[in-house]
């Protein structure tokens, strides 16, 4: 871009365009949500013409259909499950992911103090507001 052109003409044009994808993300994720209920209904149906039929796996002349079943697990007392992973040695039942700000809060609070194997990005960005 023209680094001659005002600040206040590209505050407004930044402006004008993210105004503009809010309005086309929003026209776009109320058509995909009606689709998805849509989908989420025949899914419902199929599930229960399924289990009622006692079948894992049907061939249609449209495509074949496949009921899977799936276990999430979850729980709700984390002082609890975080002490049976230490007392169990288990730390593999956790993800690979780290919490961005508790880690944040550790380096702050521990500096000079880094885990091996830790990566960092820092990446700048901007922000306009509309003035008030």
């Amino acid at each position: 871009m023209d680094g001659d052109i005002p600040m206040d003409k590209l505050a407004a044009v930044y402006i004008k365009i993210r105004t503009k994808i809010a309005e086309l993300t929003k026209e776009y994720d109320t058509e995909i949500e009606k689709l998805k209920e849509q989908q989420e209904q025949i899914k419902f149906a199929v599930k229960d013409k399924m289990l009622e039929l006692g079948l894992e796996s049907m061939r249609t002349t449209a495509g074949t259909i496949s009921l899977t079943t799936k276990t999430r697990y979850n729980t709700q007392d984390w002082d609890s499950f975080k002490n049976f992973i230490v007392a169990h040695d288990v730390v593999d039942l956790l993800e690979k992911r780290i919490a961005q700000g508790n880690m944040k809060k550790f380096l702050d609070d521990n500096p000079g103090l880094v885990p091996p194997g830790l990566n960092a990005t820092t990446e700048y960005d901007i922000s306009v507001r509309k003035p008030t």
